[in-house]
């Protein structure tokens, strides 16, 4: 299996992955629907070059990740931020109404979000599927992380909590988080065969097709598994995210996070650094996460990353024991930075 596909994937794929969208959502999908894109990324920027020109906006949920705002400008258009507010993370669809202007053409929403953890309601998914309705714009839902809800409660995409918005929705996914393979980069999306038929021109001339090896495993996954290995995955992240919880409900300055969903504990950095003297060398979440590096060597991704300057990304993916002594570190290290002074 060494020849080209399709450049859109492997009709066998694409089938298989539209049965797997159809029982997930209980919306039926076909193979007409379904782009296998390298990773969810080439989803994204194709859903960018397929919907956008130069003088467009789209309107992005700040925190986020920062591949959205970059492929919004390599297309062209200009990124509008609408700051989805500690502690919840979630819009407020008032804030995302007021940005909507002539030129808007695009909203993108992630759920379960990156870096925040957010896992949008329905009430929330309505309302943006309401306006984006209303003003005839399009909607690019990245869903990478819907494998990972720790609520108690299934992933709820936007065609599922507002149907009629199905026809103006990309639904981007991938396998990569999913099934753990993020070095495969196989991703897809979902979509209106307009948006198909666009992305099918561009990748002939961009990637020519993702990678085929990867393309028959995972066919060959989707063929025979029985959903036990996503089981493991789930329930290893579930009881991580329960014990980094009771791990950081010990920090002083700092509110432990709700981490919904993904696999990350954001958190919001503003009390504690409020509360270091002026003459503190550490007056940032940038200064914060190289004092952790530096003191306790633990790695984490600074909220300025995400356009937010109080938060602080910190993954929960690493194997139980690691993470056990890391989230330790970071509470002692945290707690202790008043005190430094002090004791100098």
């Amino acid at each position: 299996m060494n020849r080209y596909t399709d450049s859109i994937g492997l009709t066998p794929l694409r089938t298989a992955i539209a049965e797997k969208l159809s029982a997930e959502t209980g919306i039926g999908w076909n193979t007409e629907n379904i782009v296998i894109t390298a990773g969810a990324k080439q989803g994204l920027l194709d859903a960018a070059f397929a919907l956008l020109n130069p003088g467009d906006e789209v309107i992005i949920i700040r925190p986020c990740w920062p591949t959205f705002p970059a492929q919004v400008l390599l297309a062209g258009a200009t990124p509008v931020f609408v700051d989805a507010p500690f502690p919840t993370y979630i819009p407020d669809i008032g804030a995302i109404r007021a940005a909507v202007t002539p030129h808007t053409k695009a909203i993108i929403i992630n759920s379960p979000n990156n870096p925040t953890g957010a896992v949008y309601d329905r009430v929330t998914l309505q309302a943006t599927g309401d306006l984006a309705i209303n003003y005839q714009h399009w909607i690019i839902s990245d869903e990478c992380y819907s494998s990972f809800v720790f609520t108690g409660e299934r992933h709820e995409s936007i065609v599922m909590a507002h149907p009629s918005v199905r026809s103006r929705t990309i639904l981007v996914n991938a396998f990569s988080k999913e099934l753990a393979i993020t070095g495969w980069r196989l991703g897809y999306f979902a979509a209106p065969p307009e948006i198909v038929s666009a992305a099918k021109k561009l990748q002939s001339h961009t990637t020519s097709n993702a990678n085929v090896i990867a393309q028959h495993a995972i066919l060959h996954h989707l063929q025979v598994g029985d959903g036990s290995f996503e089981r493991r995955i789930h329930q290893r992240l579930c009881d991580a995210h329960n014990a980094g919880l009771r791990i950081l409900a010990g920090l002083q300055d700092v509110m432990p996070p709700a981490a919904d969903g993904s696999f990350f504990f954001y958190l919001d950095l503003s009390r504690l650094l409020s509360a270091l003297p002026a003459a503190d060398p550490v007056r940032s979440t940038e200064d914060v996460a190289r004092y952790l590096l530096e003191e306790s060597g633990v790695a984490c991704v600074a909220g300025s990353s995400f356009g937010d300057a109080n938060g602080l990304r910190l993954s929960f993916g690493a194997p139980p024991n690691l993470l056990e002594s890391g989230l330790k570190r970071v509470v002692d290290t945290l707690n202790s930075l008043k005190n430094r002074q002090a004791a100098a």
